[in-house]
């Protein structure tokens, strides 16, 4: 097993108590799906899955999901007129996937138009960073410090943790 392309672990404040800017806050706070918001601003919509595979849950993030110890972790690289918007990272522990088959099947399509058509769907307040890409896997589209935001979703009493990091082509939709 491998580690994710990039190590979100870094100094998370919740999103109200902190100064966004001004060009990314509506992104940062957007409580919907992001991923209809991107596709409701672009005429070409793409996601490209980076990596994804089985994997112990880091550190940092076994507070957020409790009990789990194995997750899924999902990588992904959306892109809006062909510029790369958001890098992901979704962690699904294997008792979620295993209650709710739709997240363990996704394949090329985006988990926010899954994860929002579940009903009592429920959210932890929005987190946010800046966090650093210099992963090879992203090197190519990405490379510097970044806002990202990160919340758990709970879907039929099953967590998952879901972190998105806004690159620079957001700022042209």
């Amino acid at each position: 097993m491998t580690n994710p392309a990039i190590s979100l672990a870094t100094d998370w404040q919740l999103a109200s108590t902190v100064v966004l800017p001004a060009v990314l806050k509506e992104w940062l706070l957007e409580p919907a799906s992001l991923t209809a918001r991107l596709k409701s601003r672009a005429c070409d919509f793409k996601l490209q899955v980076l990596q994804q595979q089985e994997q112990t849950l880091p550190d940092f993030i076994k507070p957020l999901l409790p009990g789990n110890n194995l997750a899924q972790c999902r990588e992904v690289l959306m892109s809006c007129n062909r510029l790369p918007c958001i890098y992901a990272q979704s962690w699904l522990p294997l008792p979620t996937l295993a209650a709710l088959q739709p997240l363990a099947q996704l394949g090329e399509k985006p988990l926010g138009e899954v994860i929002f058509q579940q009903p009592h769907v429920r959210r932890s307040e929005i987190e946010v960073a800046r966090v650093k890409l210099t992963h090879p896997l992203t090197a190519a589209v990405a490379s510097g410090e970044y806002w990202a935001r990160r919340s758990v979703f709970t879907l039929a009493g099953q967590p998952l943790l879901v972190a998105e990091v806004f690159l620079d082509g957001v700022l042209a939709l």
